[in-house]
């Protein structure tokens, strides 16, 4: 039974990972891509971009791996940040290197999940809501000048970044059910190849 339930996950995992690859190609810049005026075009565009996804994901991995307070409490502090980011990015406040921002957070999440890193839930909301400020800083400048209009966008976005997290959350559990040195091994295959990608579009971006 346990053999079937294992070949389920590594299915649904394998699945996961041919179509998160299959969306890279349009992933490459953020500012600007299609309209951001309802809201299920919000909800689709962080499944568009093998960054968001890899990122967003990874948070949900990497509060699992923490436990306690951490698995609610890091999460909001993603979406909290990425909101805040938003803001900035909307009203015109600068940030410098927000897609090589975004790209660092690629890699450094993955990274964690891939060695287990549990540091104190304090600095790892700090460290996932550095990160979200780049990744909401980069949308909040799509809706600059839209008013109440990006209201709907920003809403959907909000909301796929949280089931981003949930997924993350989920597949996490999936994993641990198969046995902790199965778990482990999946887990570290799964920073490498995220790192792997967040190297690629880094290198993609300061090219």
């Amino acid at each position: 039974m346990k053999f079937f339930r294992a070949q389920n996950v590594l299915k649904a995992l394998a699945a996961g990972a041919a179509l998160t690859f299959a969306a890279a190609a349009p992933a490459s810049a953020h500012v600007g891509i299609g309209a951001v005026h309802t809201f299920s075009q919000g909800l689709l565009h962080p499944l568009s971009g093998i960054d968001h996804i890899i990122a967003m994901v990874a948070v949900g991995f990497f509060a699992m791996n923490i436990g306690g307070s951490a698995r609610w409490l890091v999460p909001t502090a993603f979406v909290a940040a990425m909101i805040f980011g938003g803001l900035l990015g909307y009203y015109g406040w600068p940030l410098p290197m927000v897609e090589q921002g975004i790209g660092l957070s690629v890699v450094a999440l993955s990274v964690a999940v891939g060695i287990g890193v549990r540091p104190p839930t304090v600095i790892a909301m700090a460290a996932v809501g550095l990160f979200a400020v780049f990744h909401g800083h980069a949308h909040g400048n799509e809706g600059a000048g839209l008013g109440f209009a990006f209201l709907p966008y920003a809403v959907g976005f909000v909301t796929a970044t949280s089931l981003l997290h949930v997924t993350g959350m989920i597949l996490s559990l999936c994993l641990d059910q198969l046995g902790p040195t199965v778990a482990l091994t999946l887990k570290r295959a799964s920073g490498v190849i995220g790192g792997l990608a967040g190297v690629s579009l880094l290198l993609g971006w300061m090219s």
